[in-house]
């Protein structure tokens, strides 16, 4: 792409200004620069891009783009554009070189502390179900009906954003479904994908080494629903919010954007009554500004129920009649490693859960123990987890306590311990048991052996849930991520029980 064509995007450069160079790709990381590259030098957390301008410059990159020009090597022969924000120039940059791919899509984003990969499976099942192909982009992986690409994080950055929604479209996505993570918000990953709908889920503690504050976090928030819907063009959009969370009800939305709101508050635009419940099925009434409908979902747990009438409100929004949102709801099955059921004949209830965070856990023990006091079941109820190292320190306790309060036995081990030793997170873990507490309190750094012991002395009837890492299908010890799959381990362990 020409360079004057590229940089026609970033307002205020004279197009005369620029030489005639053909540029053959962004980037931001200097290690994959190409020949006739571009360079754009981000200020990361931890590292500075400027610094490896000179090493962007060896591999060939032509056109630099930079907060600080003084880093610029005074031999360099290129172009070099100073701006003052690189992270929204490189956004703007990216979308442009892929031709805004978005703009020719049906764009969902979802916001939240918990409950966004939930949500995008169910919106990506109710798009399909209308006949609207949809990719999706997310935490377990980015996929396009059977094309399946991994990945790293739940928002990429805007160069691999970009290209993924370039491919989606050009393999025949006419929408698309996405995970819009506070850091992707606060980093400007997204700022050019022009959204239709944006889901507001929940915001409990999570993040807060990267955000420090509640509010920060809120704030980090709070751009997907002002900020960037005032930038859409896409009319009419639509905020659909939670209004059963306080900061669901603080959340301020731009004028152009219908605002819906969901929950079980009867006030709520969408509002829902759950009228039973087993471990596989949920029946509930939902009331909204279409109509209203009884809705039978094949999963456990009100906020499942929250994060499927969030979905149905995109649906909504996207002109899909009520009763065929519905009718992709009861057929969805499900998201790996949330809620996942581990199959078995030994009359056990075995579930894996991405719930990471003390409100997640709290979600579904909740949902497990309200299944438990409606079938008068005197099962115990068996808790596995860890907390991931290198993250926020203060919601260990915090998950103690949440176990404990729901659980009859718990079971702490390690999660992905990254370069903190397991014991020390164990042992941070610990400070939110109290001494009446520590008889049902276990302790087992091994995860392999925790899960093959809860398996093994739970007894006929029992429920176990194998919380924290969900779908991953590997641990980070130190910097090397080992094949590890809490699923496949249940199912070992199942194997070798009498």
């Amino acid at each position: 792409m020409k360079l004057q064509h590229l940089f026609s995007t970033i307002p205020g450069i004279p197009e005369h200004a620029l030489p005639e160079i053909e540029v053959s790709g962004i980037f931001n990381d200097a290690r994959k620069v190409v020949p006739d590259g571009l360079f754009v030098a981000i200020r990361g957390v931890k590292v500075d891009g400027h610094t490896f301008i000179p090493d962007a410059i060896s591999k060939g990159a032509t056109v630099l783009v930079v907060e600080d020009p003084n880093q610029v090597p005074n031999n360099f022969k290129g172009f070099v554009l100073r701006v003052e924000n690189t992270r929204e120039a490189l956004d703007l940059l990216a979308a442009h070189y892929h031709g805004d791919p978005a703009q020719e899509m049906f764009c969902v984003g979802v916001t939240g502390t918990n409950g966004k990969t939930s949500v995008t499976y169910m919106v990506e099942a109710i798009l399909n179900h209308a006949n609207m192909p949809t990719g999706v982009i997310g935490t377990v992986n980015h996929h396009l009906q059977e094309k399946v690409w991994p990945s790293e994080m739940t928002t990429p950055d805007p160069i691999y954003l970009q290209k993924r929604l370039r491919e989606f479209k050009d393999d025949g996505a006419q929408a698309v479904a996405m995970e819009v993570s506070s850091h992707a918000l606060d980093q400007h990953r997204v700022d050019s994908v022009p959204f239709n709908t944006v889901i507001f889920t929940n915001l409990t503690r999570d993040h807060l080494d990267y955000h420090e504050t509640m509010e920060k976090y809120l704030e980090a928030k709070q751009r997907l629903f002002t900020d960037l819907l005032w930038m859409t063009d896409k009319h009419p959009c639509f905020a659909i919010v939670n209004i059963d969370d306080k900061y669901g009800r603080r959340l301020h939305v731009a004028d152009p954007a219908v605002l819906w709101t969901y929950g079980a508050d009867k006030s709520a635009d969408l509002h829902f009554r759950i009228k039973s419940m087993d471990f596989t099925l949920t029946t509930f009434e939902l009331k909204t500004p279409m109509g209203a409908i009884e809705i039978q979902l094949p999963m456990s747990g009100t906020h499942n129920v929250m994060n499927a009438v969030a979905a149905i409100g995109a649906g909504l929004s996207a002109g899909i009649p009520l009763e065929k949102c519905a009718e992709a709801i009861s057929k969805f099955n499900g998201v790996p490693g949330r809620l996942q059921s581990v199959p078995n004949n030994k009359n056990l209830s075995i579930f894996v859960d991405y719930a990471h965070s003390p409100d997640a856990l709290e979600n579904v023990l909740t949902a497990l123990t309200k299944v438990r006091e409606s079938l008068n079941s005197s099962a115990k109820i068996w808790t596995i987890f860890g907390c991931g190292g290198d993250r926020d320190k203060g919601k260990r306790p915090l998950m103690a306590e949440m176990a404990l309060k729901f659980s009859d036995a718990v079971v702490v081990t390690s999660d992905n311990p990254r370069t903190e030793e397991p014991q020390t997170i164990i042992e941070d873990i610990l400070k939110g048991v109290d001494a009446q507490d520590k008889t049902r309190v276990t302790v087992m750094v091994d995860r392999k052996e925790a899960i093959q012991t809860a398996i093994h002395k739970a007894q006929e009837g029992d429920v176990i849930l194998i919380a924290g890492k969900g779908h991953e299908d590997y641990q980070i010890i130190g910097t090397t991520k080992f094949p590890f799959s809490d699923v496949q381990v249940a199912e070992q362990a199942l194997q070798g029980r009498t």
